[in-house]
């Protein structure tokens, strides 16, 4: 039985003091993106036990201090003891699912070396709650965790973005030591986090969209500390210089759209050119071969998201299928600027998007859809107006042929890998995939190209003959060279 610590009010978001709090560093893609890096294994800090506080409360900012963070997580309470518990059971040892802060003060970390004792452990740095989920009412690959700050929301994410799968903390940490029943396991933030000040409300909440379920939003008021402030003749003072500044604040997101400048070149360049210029490369395997546009007059220029679809299997649509399922999520999380890339196995058997999937899409900003199966609803499709290339149109449900799978994953569309971030370009041609490292020159030396060979077609238009003129010899590349000069 836990202890519920006499009714303590600090502990009313959960089922009583928690024995311990491990927190995960760096969880998903979004945040490690951010910061440039993303870990091989999770890792993790400890928070004491008596920073924990309940939704309602204050946090005092310290005397002294400039950077004080927001951090909205997903908290996992342990029901029921694990130790060197295997992934395929760890979730079975989780009882509840909360919404949690992990606040920081950035002034105080330099000197504890990633352990964060100091900077993360303050009294009220760990709000937790209101309420709690059950565990095995919830799908764990599908929560999402939303952080609002004076209303307004900064952090909208879903576990499909960690790097890691919550059951992986579980098993984990059971390895090294014994989780207990009351147990909190915090686990990490997506991109968004920052500074908060005095006056500053801070909202968090955790939910199933699939469900219905959530924690309810967790508040917290930030408010100026009143104490005495750090002595040095005890241990070290806050510091802060540009870089700490920089973390804490947060890097803006890496822009999901391309450049202005590069965007226009694309726009202007065929589809033909840049696989010219691609070949001379050496990169032949970069068409998405088989689909066709629903808007052959429109260009397709962005960046790749992806989506992966596996062959259907009865019991894998059980679990995958339904609910708030990859596919869905994918279409929720596509920005402005990207072109969500699926993989459907070339399968022309099934719809792998109709038209409130598209409208979703356009609605974000998305600048296209390239997908290697089926389109359901396609004069629907059609009439949204985003920019569309698929295999054809079938009317069967998604559970016909596929299971959505997976996101921001590597995908072979259409024979071709496509990487999140690569270069997506599709004219009445088709679609061609160019690695984003060598997408200026690619479109630089196809536009020269271009230029060239229309000067080339005047010539012949004027009745040349092609030798000598094409490709160029000399006295042509000569000729060509002086009236661009």
């Amino acid at each position: 039985m836990i202890d519920d610590t006499a009714g303590d009010p600090r502990f009313s978001g959960l089922p009583g003091r928690p024995g311990k709090i491990i927190a995960v560093h760096l969880s998903y893609r979004s945040r490690a993106d951010q910061r440039g890096r993303r870990p091989a294994a999770p890792s993790y800090f400890l928070k004491a036990s008596s920073s924990v506080a309940a939704s309602g409360g204050v946090i005092e900012r310290p005397p002294g201090t400039e950077l004080l963070a927001f951090e909205g997580e997903i908290a996992l309470v342990i029901g029921t003891a694990a130790r060197h518990v295997r992934l395929d059971r760890a979730w079975e040892h989780v009882g509840w699912v909360t919404a949690a802060n992990d606040f920081g003060v950035y002034d105080l970390r330099a000197n504890d070396k990633g352990s964060n004792v100091r900077s993360k452990s303050g009294d009220g740095f760990t709000p937790i709650g209101p309420g709690l989920i059950d565990a095995r009412a919830v799908d764990p690959g599908a929560l999402r965790l939303r952080t609002w700050v004076d209303g307004e929301l900064v952090q909208d994410d879903t576990t499909a973005g960690l790097i890691f799968p919550l059951a992986q903390f579980v098993a984990d940490l059971s390895q090294h030591f014994t989780l207990e029943p009351g147990d909190v396991i915090l686990t990490g933030t997506p991109a968004g986090s920052s500074v908060v000040v005095p006056g500053a409300v801070v909202e968090v909440e955790v939910d199933s969209p699939a469900t219905g379920a959530t924690s309810g939003r967790l508040v917290t008021t930030v408010v100026e500390g009143t104490g005495p402030g750090y002595d040095a003749s005890v241990g070290s003072l806050p510091s802060v210089d540009d870089a700490q500044r920089a973390d804490a604040w947060g890097t803006p997101e890496p822009a999901t759209g391309l450049p202005a400048e590069l965007r226009t070149k694309l726009e202007r360049c065929p589809v033909a050119g840049l696989s010219g210029q691609l070949r001379k490369r050496g990169l032949n395997n970069v068409s998405i071969d088989g689909v066709r546009p629903l808007h052959p007059e429109a260009k397709l220029v962005g960046v790749a998201k992806t989506l992966r679809f596996v062959p259907n299997r009865e019991d894998l649509f059980g679990s995958h299928g339904g609910g708030y399922n990859a596919q869905k999520r994918a279409f929720d999380a596509v920005r402005e600027g990207e072109v969500l890339v699926i993989e459907a196995r070339g399968e022309p058997g099934s719809g792998t998007l109709g038209d409130i999937l598209a409208i979703r899409a356009h609605a974000a900003g998305a600048a296209g859809i390239v997908t290697d199966g089926g389109v359901r609803d396609l004069d629907a499709v059609t009439a949204v107006g985003i920019p569309v290339y698929a295999t054809g149109a079938h009317p069967a449900v998604l559970g016909r042929k596929h299971v959505p799978w997976d996101v921001d994953v590597a995908v072979a569309c259409g024979g071709a890998t496509v990487l999140p971030g690569d270069v997506i370009v599709g004219d009445a041609d088709g679609v061609i995939v160019i690695p984003a490292g060598i997408a200026e020159e690619v479109v630089d030396a196809a536009l020269a190209q271009e230029d060239e060979d229309a000067w080339i077609a005047a010539r012949v238009a004027e009745g040349h003959p092609v030798e000598g003129l094409f490709p160029m010899n000399a006295e042509w590349r000569a000729r060509f060279t002086a009236e661009r000069a």
